[in-house]
C-alpha cells in the first residue's frame, strides 16, 4: 500500500519560487507504466493538472505553465519535486501528488494535498 504525502511551505510571496515535495513510501517511484503527476485546485475551481513525471524520468507540464514549472525527483529518496517559479496570487491553490496508472488510465494513489497561498 503506497502513501503519498505533499510538503512545502503554506505561504508564498508574489515573485518567488515555490517548491514542493512528494516523499513515497510502500512502493518505488521508478515503477513501470506508472507517471507521478502535480495537480492543483484553486479555490472554487476544478482540478487541473500541472504536469508529471514519467517512469523513466521525463517530464511533461501544462503549456499555460510550461515556462515557469520544473518537476524532478530523486530515487534515492523516492521523491518527487514540483518547482513553480514566478508565482503570481492566482497560483493560490491545493496541491497534490498522485500516481497515474497507464493500465487503466486513472489516478489510484494521492496525497492528501497541501494548501499554497501567494500573498504578500
Amino acid at each position: 500500500q503506497l502513501q503519498v504525502r505533499e510538503s512545502g511551505p503554506g505561504l508564498v510571496k508574489p515573485s518567488q519560487t515555490l517548491s514542493l515535495t512528494c516523499t513515497v513510501s510502500g512502493g518505488s517511484i521508478t515503477y513501470n507504466y506508472y507517471y507521478w503527476t502535480w495537480i492543483r485546485q484553486a479555490p472554487g475551481k476544478a482540478l487541473e493538472w500541472i504536469g508529471y513525471i514519467t517512469d523513466s524520468g521525463t517530464t511533461y507540464y501544462i503549456p499555460s505553465l510550461k515556462s515557469r514549472t520544473s518537476i524532478s525527483r530523486d530515487t534515492a529518496k523516492n521523491e518527487i519535486t514540483l518547482q513553480l517559479s514566478s508565482v503570481i496570487p492566482e497560483d493560490t491553490a491545493v496541491y497534490y501528488c498522485a500516481r497515474w496508472g497507464l493500465a487503466k488510465y486513472e489516478h489510484d494513489y494521492w496525497g492528501q494535498g497541501t494548501p499554497v497561498t501567494v500573498s504578500s
